[in-house]
């Protein structure tokens, strides 16, 4: 079996327990990347990590993430602008409510006061 070289590394930080799944996540994300150092630094790292840290490093990573990130982005936006059209044809229905009431024409509030 291979010899583990000893490094003088302080204690890690007890961290307070995340809350939250999302907390969590990042946690355990967090506690995953520092065990990936760990063992980089120590010469103990698997191929496995190895390559899997390499291709999170690559350009084509990197944009393929900003991709995404303007999809997401583009996704909220259209969300935002069906929410935004729904309200307008409120207003445009109140407006035109507004302009029969003007007119004489009876509204359906009128009638409830019949």
């Amino acid at each position: 079996m291979a010899q583990v070289k000893k490094v003088n590394q302080p204690a890690p930080k007890p961290r307070r327990r995340a809350t939250t799944p999302e907390g969590q996540e990042g946690q355990l994300v967090a506690l995953a990347v520092d065990l990936a150092e760990r063992q980089l630094r120590d010469g103990t790292a698997s191929s496995q990590v190895i390559a899997q840290l390499l291709k999170y490093a690559s350009p084509r990573e990197r944009l393929e993430r900003e991709k995404l990130e303007r999809e997401n982005a583009l996704l909220r936006s259209k969300v935002e602008a069906l929410e935004s059209s729904v309200r307008v044809e409120e207003l445009y229905e109140n407006a035109i409510k507004a302009m029969r009431g003007y007119q004489g024409f009876e509204t359906e509030e009128d009638e409830y006061y019949d």
